[in-house]
């Protein structure tokens, strides 16, 4: 874990004021889905993680899963915040040889465990590095599995899930961002998802739902599936995309957004001077 823990609502803020800069100088991306993890990022890198930035492959580590990769704007700006790497590199994302492509590589970007993109693969990838972990008595680490509501569609999640609660893999905790929307509308519009938590609860999951927006539920929420230590956990996170920037909040295409408007880039711009207002407090 990082040695001076950051208080996590600037840490938040800087997370999310870098997605913005760094996608309003590429000029194209993920901002909903990216924007909606920001609190649970803060958390997880900012207190619960077990991690050292000058030795990404610690043996002892504890590895994030994004299994919804293309919310990899966010998780560069937590490394880069969490000392990974400098932060100059986040205005290199998606150039032509840069270390942070659109979506996660593992051979390229320090930090990050697992290349994903092709949406439910990162759920099964998880499973199996929980049940390794756990076959070499590794039982004081953890692997943190993120994924989205429009992911699920996927039925290869609810395969890794059904391992996950057979096995009984408490060391793997499962994030839902519930964002209720994905790349072509909203998630309840494409394929109706039902109560997520009551479905996780019935395929044997501990589960938890908790306000994505507020950090104490989150954290707390974390550490109550630390010491339940019976079942495969779960946390569905009430978010909405574009989460934080009362704009994308309420912009309809802001799943990919392209600022190529001035009125984008005015909100983008106000956005971000207000969350540097937030970090100087």
């Amino acid at each position: 874990m990082i040695s001076t823990k950051p208080d996590l609502n600037t840490f938040a803020a800087r997370i999310r004021k870098d997605v913005l800069a760094m996608l309003l100088k590429r000029g194209y991306g993920h901002v909903g889905g990216s924007l909606s993890i920001v609190e649970l990022l803060a958390v997880l890198y900012g207190k619960q993680m077990n991690y050292r930035p000058d030795e990404p492959h610690w043996e002892k580590r504890d590895y994030l899963v994004l299994s919804k990769g293309h919310s990899g704007p966010g998780v560069y700006s937590a490394l880069a915040n969490s000392g990974f790497f400098p932060k100059s590199w986040l205005e290199t994302l998606n150039d032509g040889g840069t270390r942070l492509p659109s979506h996660l590589d593992r051979n390229k970007t320090p930090g990050v465990d697992t290349t994903t993109g092709s949406l439910g693969q990162g759920t099964s990838i998880a499973t199996g590095i929980a049940a390794g972990l756990l076959r070499e008595g590794a039982t004081d680490q953890y692997v943190y599995l993120i994924t989205g509501d429009g992911e699920l569609n996927e039925g290869q999640c609810w395969e890794a899930f059904q391992y996950l609660a057979h096995a009984a893999l408490s060391n793997c905790i499962v994030f839902i961002d519930e964002n209720k929307g994905q790349n072509d509308g909203k998630s309840e519009a494409i394929i109706r998802h039902f109560d997520l938590a009551e479905k996780m609860r019935a395929f044997g999951f501990y589960t938890q739902k908790v306000d994505g927006k507020n950090l104490a539920m989150i954290d707390d929420a974390i550490e109550i599936a630390k010491n339940q230590k019976h079942q495969a956990n779960c946390i569905v996170l009430d978010t909405v995309k574009g989460q934080g920037v009362p704009f994308f909040e309420n912009y309809a295409g802001v799943h990919s957004v392209k600022f190529n408007s001035p009125e984008i880039i005015e909100a983008t711009e106000s956005a971000i001077r207000e969350l540097e207002k937030q970090i100087d407090e």
